[in-house]
This record gives C-alpha cells, structure tokens and sequence, in this order.
C-alpha cells in the first residue's frame, strides 16, 4: 500500500502567519514551488498560501505584500491528510474538496505535503487523469 509518506514531498516549510506576504512569496520562488503551509508560532498548520493567493488577492487588489502578513490571507481552514492514508485516500480528498495540493500530518506535526504531480507519479495513467479531470474546474 503506498502511502502519503511514501509519495510526499518532506519538510514543508512553512510560512509563519507574521511574515510579510513579501517575505513569504521568496520560499516559492527559491523552491520551484507553488504553495506554502502558513504556521502560527506554535508551529501548527494554520492554512496554505498559494502563488494565486498573492496574484488574485494581493497584487490584483493593489494591496501592498510587504504591508499585509500571510495571516490575513491564509486563513479559512485547511485540508489535510495524515502520513499514513493511503492514494485512495488522498484521491477521494483532493477530488472530495478540489484541491491540488494537501498537507500531510503525522499527529500534529506538519511533516510534508503531497501535490497533484506527486500523485500522478504514483499513479497508473488511468488513475492520474481521473485525478486531473476531478480538479480541474472553470
């Protein structure tokens, strides 16, 4: 059984909900990513913070991302799935929410996250383009 762990990509790091959305759009940038976990500094998820996020409700609006912080965008709960569900599991959530990437908890520790590509790697041919089909919406 392959599992989220297996398939994940490990040490997500995250974005602390006092940064600057300036400050957090480097990560992406520097990692080739598209999404980063928002952390309170408890160090617990608190959210997920997209590429889009800054385009759509930051720079479109005219808003300023060195003035608004990652906690007055990422916010609104966040969907995650545990180290150890299985690809079923993690296909019937993103497709269940339509999301493309899902954080992926041991416990209450944030210890990766799987992404849409990292699924239909795991995947047979079929399988990925169901996923892909599911989450792809107007």
């Amino acid at each position: 059984m392959t599992t989220a762990r297996d398939i994940m990509t490990p040490d997500a790091t995250c974005a602390r909900e006092s940064d600057t959305v300036h400050d957090a759009a480097v990560t992406p940038a520097r990692k080739g990513v598209g999404a980063l976990p928002s952390c309170g500094e408890d160090d617990r998820l608190k959210g997920m913070i997209a590429d889009r996020d800054i385009f759509v409700k930051v720079l479109a609006e005219g808003k300023d991302p060195r003035a608004l912080h990652v906690g007055e965008l990422a916010g609104g709960g966040v969907v995650t799935i545990g180290a150890d569900d299985d690809v079923a599991e993690i296909l019937r959530t993103m497709s269940e929410h339509r999301v493309r990437r899902l954080p992926v908890i041991d416990g209450h520790e944030l210890v990766g996250i799987v992404a849409q590509a990292d699924v239909a790697r795991a995947l047979p041919n079929p399988s990925a383009g169901e996923l892909v089909e599911a989450l792809s919406y107007d």
